[in-house]
C-alpha cells in the first residue's frame, strides 16, 4: 500500500505559518518537534484528513525566493469541503482574502484565496461526493 502522507510548504517562519494554518484555517497542529539548530519538524492538517503538511522553514536565498511560488503562480493547493458557503463565510470573517467571487463549475462551487505567503489555494466543494471521483 501506498498513500500520500505529507506535501511541504515553505513558510519564512514555524510560528507564522502554525499562527495562519492553525490558527486561522483550523487546521490541527499534529506535531510540533525542536529538531535543534532552529530546526522543527512541523506538521498540520484539516481535521480528519489523510494528507498532512510539512511547514518547512526556509533556509538560503533559493528556498526564500520559493516562499509562495511553489506552484509557479498556479494554484496548486486545493481545500475540499462539504459545505462551500459554510467556510467561505468563516474563512472570510477571519480575514482571509479570497481572489474572486466563489464560482460553480461542471466539477463543482469553487474560489482562489491566498495564505499569507503568497500560495494560491482552491476552496472547493466538487459537484459530486468524494468517493465518486
Amino acid at each position: 500500500m501506498q498513500r500520500l502522507s505529507l506535501v511541504a510548504i515553505i513558510v519564512p517562519d514555524y510560528d507564522a505559518g502554525i499562527a495562519f494554518y492553525v490558527g486561522k484555517m483550523g487546521f490541527e497542529l499534529l506535531e510540533d518537534t525542536d529538531l535543534g539548530d532552529g530546526k522543527r519538524w512541523v506538521r498540520v492538517a484539516p481535521a480528519g484528513a489523510e494528507t498532512a503538511f510539512l511547514l518547512a522553514r526556509a533556509m538560503g536565498g533559493q528556498q526564500t525566493a520559493a516562499i509562495g511560488n511553489q506552484g509557479g503562480g498556479r494554484v496548486w493547493l486545493f481545500l475540499e469541503t462539504d459545505d462551500f458557503e459554510r467556510d467561505h463565510d468563516s474563512m472570510r470573517a477571519v480575514g482571509i482574502h479570497f481572489e474572486e467571487d466563489p464560482r460553480v463549475e461542471t466539477y463543482g462551487t469553487v474560489a482562489v484565496f491566498n495564505d499569507p505567503f503568497g500560495n494560491r489555494w482552491d476552496l472547493i466543494q466538487f459537484a459530486h461526493a468524494s468517493a465518486d471521483r
